[in-house]
């Protein structure tokens, strides 16, 4: 059986050069999916601002134990970041597969993203690409996405878009979603159905903007759909 340290340092951090992950204890293991799903809850309902001992808390568990699997807060904000990436890549590459029609495709993309609550954990990145500003605030303030309001009001706060370097991009997998999405909206602007100036950020915007995080799972899931039809007619070209 593996020590208990070498468990924690590989299934937390994926430690770079090692040929094979240790297998982990079944308690260590049951500990790292509560984890996850904690993280994935709390950074959908707060953003990625949230501290890390929210996420302890929602997974009862102490905050060593979370800093153990993941030995610093961006360690683990990446991870949940590429997991959806890899999920809403997934999802586009399925639309492109089972849609013929350009339009019916990419509607498919947006409604199953958004049915599926991945606009609240979409990377920063992909909502950035192509946009170049000058930044103000914090660089952190920057990097870290604030999709729900963690000021007192309880109001969204507005991140300052940024040119994003292909590092940045390929750290979360976000270039290959990008790719993919770029296809659907390739196809669908050629098509004439879509606004010649809806670039692939609007559309991965409009999974941000599409998955509010409301109390009533009932009252979330109509505001969702009523919401994402309202800005499908926007991205549509109009004759």
């Amino acid at each position: 059986m593996p020590a208990q340290g070498a468990v924690g340092a590989v299934a937390g951090a994926g430690v770079a050069g090692a040929a094979r992950p240790a297998p982990l204890r079944v308690d260590a293991q049951r500990n790292l999916e509560h984890v996850l799903r904690a993280a994935r809850e709390v950074f959908g309902e707060l953003g990625y601002g949230a501290p890390m001992e929210d996420v302890a808390r929602r997974a009862r568990v102490g905050v060593g134990t979370v800093y153990r699997r993941f030995p610093s807060k961006d360690v683990l904000v990446r991870r949940i970041a590429q997991e959806e990436t890899a999920r809403l890549t997934e999802q586009a590459r399925a639309a492109l597969g089972q849609e013929d029609e350009p339009w019916s495709a990419l509607a498919r993309f947006l409604r199953t993203s958004v049915e599926s609550g991945a606009g609240r954990l979409l990377p920063p990145q992909v909502l950035r690409v192509g946009v170049d500003v000058e930044e103000t605030g914090a660089a952190d303030d920057v990097r870290v996405p604030h999709q729900r309001g963690a000021g007192a009001s309880g109001a969204l706060r507005v991140v300052t878009p940024r040119a994003v370097p292909a590092a940045e991009l390929d750290d979360a997998g976000a270039s290959e979603l990008l790719d993919v999405v770029g296809r659907l909206v390739s196809r669908a602007r050629e098509a004439g159905e879509l606004r010649r100036d809806v670039t692939v950020a609007d559309v991965l915007l409009v999974i941000a903007t599409a998955a509010p995080s409301l109390p009533d799972a009932a009252q979330q899931s109509a505001a969702s759909a009523r919401l994402l039809e309202i800005l499908l007619e926007g991205l549509r070209s109009r004759p």
